[in-house]
């Protein structure tokens, strides 16, 4: 059976996603194909690439990222992501879609057309960047006579991409909405509109995950608590080991496995 693995944007609230897969391939599942949307696009690119759960972690704890995004007044965001693709190339030198082992599907917005890009073969590094980029915050990125912007805008959980592709998909969303911490930035605020204008789509896609995982305490955290990303990976590890274990000993109670 071939399983999906959908990742979710949420700024470093997306650094559970890695904690989430460590669960998920501890327990003996690993995807076969995933799909996924500004730091869901990030961290799929990274474990298609061959990167351990720990590699990663590791790679955002030694990351710096504010000295890449270049302030752009004057342009049509308040930063720019350009410099950010470095960081990606690091770790992916090829690259390049055909250059993972896992095949990748990333989904951006285009700004202008108002519709749903998906990505999953040629230049790697600018369609995960341009899926990253929140409108308002960070300048379009201009790829392939498109004007790309986060991929959340249209669709936050793009499961829409794997569905024909895989029979078990497991869905990630990093983004409760029901918030424990304060929104203190404008930033903070125009993506939690972003998230909360995506809501009812966002729970219809609930339904199409075979196994849903949203751990509620990232409620507590912020998108730009980068610095708390051991807590957040802990958070995703802690919560998806929990939810594994009780659905393993349901389905001994029932006398099936439906993985």
């Amino acid at each position: 059976m071939k399983t999906g693995l959908v990742l979710s944007g949420g700024g470093a609230r997306g650094i559970a996603h890695i904690g989430v897969i460590k669960a998920l391939l501890q327990n003996g599942i690993r995807p076969d194909i995933l799909s996924g949307t500004s730091s869901g696009a990030f961290v799929g690119a990274m474990l298609a690439y061959g990167h351990s759960p720990d590699e990663i972690l590791e790679a955002v704890i030694q990351t710096s990222f504010y000295p890449y995004l270049r302030f752009g007044f004057g342009a049509k965001g308040l930063l720019r992501m350009s410099r950010m693709e470095a960081i990606l190339c690091k770790y992916i030198p090829e690259n390049s879609f055909e250059s993972l082992k896992i095949p990748l599907i990333v989904t951006a917005t285009d700004i202008v057309s108002g519709e749903e890009i998906h990505f999953r073969k040629g230049m790697l590094a600018t369609p995960v960047l341009a899926s990253c980029s929140i409108p308002g915050l960070f300048s379009p990125v201009p790829f392939q006579g498109h004007s790309l912007v986060d991929g959340g805008v249209l669709n936050n959980l793009p499961v829409e991409p794997v569905l024909n592709e895989a029979e078990f998909i497991i869905g990630m969303h990093c983004n409760p909405f029901a918030l424990d911490k304060p929104l203190k930035t404008t930033s903070e605020i125009v993506y939690r509109s972003m998230i909360l204008a995506m809501h009812s789509k966002t729970k219809e896609r609930f339904k199409k995950c075979n196994l849903l995982i949203e751990p509620p305490e990232l409620s507590r955290y912020s998108i730009f608590d980068f610095r708390k990303a051991r807590q957040l990976f802990d958070v995703g590890y802690r919560y998806t080991t929990e939810l594994l274990q009780e659905r393993a000993a349901e389905e001994m109670r029932s006398g099936g496995f439906t993985k």
